[in-house]
């Protein structure tokens, strides 16, 4: 059994996994102020929750975009499953060839999704992960990744729309029907949702341009559906990828500490 966990700013995604197959996964907020002991009470009691066992896990492995937390983490590890985490992190196998200026620069979330999304679909292909911030990466053919971009995820965006206007209120991220809108929160929303697609359409259509051929475009992340819904650049909505891409980076590097290269 392998255990993995996708540490993002607003959220920790957890994943088990039995002979490969993700058996079970859920979601925790992240907050830096827990300790250890609370993280682990938690996810042992998920464990038990789904009928499964703590002490069957020989493996675990961790994507961390929040450097503070990962103590924190690999204590817990260490208390709770007797096992020192492996952290996708410099100097981790993951059999990618990152032609970015800094490899280090690169969020160990890009990668995990870049790889899922190689193995799953092939290549060229480009990454959309809509989670606090919206991160884009593109796939080539043989399988390197080239870089992307970056952008305020849809709340964030919202977000800084009512703390800086003082007269605009809290929405909800639901789509109106239309963009003539005849009161002020279906105004927000039409501008905030459908604004967003726009922002997506190009940035796909620009990366293709720069890609110099189509590429089957992937969607992860909390808000995922809700943007394939409206936009017809995205092929496939996997929520799932960035923990499949965890667990084909500790099997490559469980296998290369057996010795085992290929």
């Amino acid at each position: 059994m392998v255990f993995a966990l996708d540490v993002g700013n607003t959220n920790i995604k957890c994943g088990v996994f039995i002979n490969g197959e993700l058996v079970n996964s859920w979601r925790m907020s992240t907050d830096m102020d827990r300790t250890a002991d609370e993280y682990g009470i938690t996810i042992v009691s998920i464990f038990k929750h789904i009928d499964l066992d703590p002490a069957e896990v020989r493996g675990i492995i961790i994507s961390s975009v929040i450097p503070s937390i990962n103590y924190t983490l690999e204590h817990l590890c260490g208390i709770y499953f007797h096992i020192k985490p492996l952290f996708v992190s410099p100097g981790i196998k993951t059999g990618m060839n990152l032609k970015y200026d800094n490899p280090k620069e690169l969020g160990a979330d890009r990668i995990v999704n870049a790889i899922a999304a190689y193995k799953t679909y092939g290549g060229p292909c480009i990454v959309v992960d809509f989670g606090t911030a919206t991160t884009y990466g593109a796939i080539s053919a043989n399988g390197d990744f080239l870089g992307g971009c970056i952008s305020p995820g849809l709340k964030i965006s919202t977000e800084a729309l009512t703390r800086s206007a003082a007269k605009l209120p809290r929405v909800e991220l639901i789509k109106p029907e239309c963009v003539i809108c005849k009161n002020t929160v279906n105004a927000m929303q039409a501008g905030i949702i459908y604004g967003y697609v726009g922002q997506v359409d190009f940035i796909i259509k620009r990366m293709k341009k720069e890609l110099g051929s189509d590429a089957l475009v992937v969607a992860t992340g909390g808000l995922s559906s809700l943007m394939a819904a409206e936009t017809k650049a995205i092929n496939e909505v996997n929520s799932l990828l960035t923990l499949k891409g965890l667990y084909y980076i500790y099997e490559k590097n469980s296998a290369l500490e057996k010795g085992d290269a290929s």
